[in-house]
């Protein structure tokens, strides 16, 4: 289809000019979603890789244990930004406090996946994958969502004219999560987006433990498609490096940052955006974690205002947005003699979005006492990561065969968190 006449889509955020040929999904876009009061709704999975000390970002400061096993490393109550009087935020954290006041933030602690494993790799493999304990699984669990997903597009749209920008990863190479049967596709840098593989312009990995799991990726995942090519010719038309966030979208300097802006440009153009992927890394703090300073503030002020930024950015589209937070495993709930955290069990996962009934934290809380603890070390697992994910994807998506996407769980919607509206 050829456009003759200037088209722009929310103020600009996507222009055509001239007799310029279109993917179908793009001249869709460029008449119809929004103006049409067309609901498209979307999820966005953030992967917090390393493991997250989740004890030290949403604090149990009720609980004396959590101060006796980390005398050097605990968050006082003095500087913990209080929740509901026993949960409270890390002080890095101050831009999810409005989130949380305004009830769009939603917290589920002890959350995590059954496996027993410490590997970072076979963990991350496991969230990924959506079957825990199964190292065969050839595809990712975000990738099954989409087989039964409903695709927000006029009538009659054909299969293979779905919109390339459906589901989207941000960051040089597809990861395993996103990989499968459906199309996907990798996005490094909007302004110089190409074809498959690693771009030589992408900026290093954070430190060592993230370049091992990016080499560590299966080569067949960097390969894309027909719909990589059509999301060229859709980013050669817009003009990327115009974007202008919305006012009070702060974003920090750096990938992370970098990344949710992208993200928040492209489900801004109307680009038919359904599900999409991010990850930040900086997690495993072994040596040297710090408290209200140091290794773990940097990287939460850096997690925490990148996510408030793009809820911030994305203006009345959060009413149509579930953000979902997940790390492969939590930290040891006593600190080491290096005055960090080894791998440990359970941890923390955020909900953040329109339909989430927010300013709670949800799930049940096994407690710091030596009995309780897993394995004599670190916080027991009492909400499995899939029954919150099975919510969302279940009751917000719409996909109910959560039997297909987490084949092999049993959980049941009767046991939701319901922390949905």
């Amino acid at each position: 289809m050829s456009i003759t006449r200037r088209i722009f889509i929310r103020n600009g955020a996507l222009a055509a000019v001239g007799t310029t040929a279109l993917p179908g999904f793009l001249t869709r876009a460029a008449f119809g979603g929004a103006d049409l009061g067309i609901r498209n709704k979307r999820l966005v999975v953030i992967f917090q890789r390393g493991a997250a000390d989740g004890l030290n970002i949403v604090v149990p400061h009720g609980e004396a244990s959590y101060y006796a096993m980390r005398p050097t490393i605990n968050i006082p109550k003095k500087s913990v930004l209080d929740l509901d009087g026993f949960f409270g935020l890390h002080p890095a954290m101050a831009s999810f406090e409005p989130l949380w006041k305004q009830k769009h933030l939603a917290i589920v602690h002890a959350a995590g996946s059954p496996d027993p494993t410490r590997s970072h790799f076979d963990a991350q493999d496991f969230m990924e994958s959506g079957t825990p304990g199964v190292k065969v699984t050839d595809d990712g669990w975000l990738n099954r969502a989409l087989r039964e997903l409903p695709v927000v597009s006029e009538p009659a749209v054909s299969e293979k004219d779905k919109s390339a920008f459906r589901a989207i990863a941000l960051g040089p190479s597809l990861p395993r999560i996103l990989s499968g049967k459906e199309p996907a596709v990798a996005i490094n840098n909007l302004n110089d987006f190409s074809v498959g593989g690693k771009n030589p312009n992408a900026a290093p990995m954070s430190n060592s433990f993230e370049a091992m799991y990016d080499h560590s990726v299966d080569t067949v995942l960097h390969g894309t498609g027909q719909e990589t090519f059509d999301a060229v010719k859709a980013l050669k038309v817009a003009d990327p490096s115009r974007y202008t966030p919305a006012a009070n979208a702060n974003y920090p300097k750096g990938r992370f940052g970098d990344s949710l802006k992208q993200l928040a440009q492209l489900i801004k153009a109307n680009l038919g955006v359904q599900v999409a992927f991010a990850d930040i890394g900086g997690w495993d703090h072994h040596v040297n974690e710090g408290s209200t300073q140091g290794q773990i503030a940097n990287v939460l002020g850096d997690f925490s205002q990148s996510i408030s930024a793009f809820w911030t950015d994305l203006g009345d589209l959060g009413e149509d947005t579930v953000v979902v937070t997940m790390s492969e495993f939590g930290r040891t709930a006593r600190e080491n003699g290096n005055r960090g955290t080894d791998h440990g069990h359970a941890n923390v996962m955020f909900v953040l979005g329109g339909p989430v009934k927010g300013g709670r934290v949800y799930g049940r809380w096994p407690g710091l006492d030596q009995s309780h603890l897993y394995e004599g070390r670190d916080l027991a697992v009492t909400t499995d990561f899939r029954m919150v994910l099975s919510e969302v994807i279940s009751q917000y998506l719409g996909n109910k065969d959560l039997k297909t996407v987490f084949p092999g769980f049993e959980g049941q919607p009767a046991q939701f968190l319901k922390f949905l509206g």
